[in-house]
């Protein structure tokens, strides 16, 4: 499954359906961290009110012993959470080594575990990413890998934009011959509320370049992600 998102619009029986591409994504979405240092935001006092005024809604009384310090809690918890709005993903790709003695096959880095928060309930998902990417001359240090996805992940997000900005990243940042991102989630919005269905997974993927482009890299690349289990 592709991670763009496509138009379900209904169109006239007669009309012709334009052939399917994957949507682009603004460059300012992977390049830069995404709060700017003039953007304004909420004092710190005011984000705690708020979670006061929530605790209230909910019925609580948000004067007992227990929730004194919730608000506080909370807004620091919010910092750890969404730290990935202040992070600049370009900069972690920035630093690539040469040393590769001519290696031209594809890197894959598998199971990099993450937790995520839906943007539509504020819930987290969680599960794992595997990315590949096939080098041109100079790779990228592994951690670097683990350490987008975080950046990605610690915002809201739903799994395939997220999906789809990992993969954006690293072809516009690194120019490889092609990536490969594959995401496995669990949503607590779906297994711990509506439907509440624990355990289903949720499956993503993107392919660009070489990938995209040759079914035999794309089943090699989900051979090596699904082997070894």
């Amino acid at each position: 499954m592709d991670a763009a998102i496509k138009s379900i619009r209904p169109g006239k029986p007669s009309d012709k359906l334009p052939e399917s591409r994957p949507g682009e994504l603004d460059p300012a979405e992977f390049l830069a961290a995404a709060v700017r240092a003039d953007q304004p935001r909420p004092a710190r006092a005011e984000a705690e009110a708020a979670v006061k005024t929530l605790l209230a809604y909910i019925g609580e009384n948000t004067e007992r012993e227990g929730l004194l310090d919730t608000p506080r809690r909370v807004v620091e918890a919010f910092d750890e959470l969404y730290q990935g709005y202040h992070q600049c993903p370009a900069e972690v790709l920035d630093r690539t080594f040469g040393e590769t003695a001519g290696y031209d096959d594809f890197v894959l880095v598998r199971d990099i575990e993450f937790t995520s928060q839906c943007e539509h309930h504020m819930m987290p998902f969680y599960g794992k990413a595997h990315i590949a990417y096939t080098p041109v001359e100079r790779v990228v240090g592994l951690s670097k890998l683990a350490r987008l996805t975080d950046i990605f992940a610690r915002r809201l997000q739903t799994q395939e934009h997220m999906t789809a900005q990992i993969a954006a990243a690293i072809d516009e940042i690194m120019k490889p011959r092609g990536v490969a991102v594959l995401i496995e989630a669990e949503h607590t919005c779906m297994s711990v509320r509506g439907v509440a269905k624990h355990g289903a997974s949720t499956f993503t993927s993107r392919f660009t370049g070489m990938f995209r482009d040759n079914p035999a890299e794309q089943a090699r690349f989900l051979s090596l992600v699904r082997g070894m289990r």
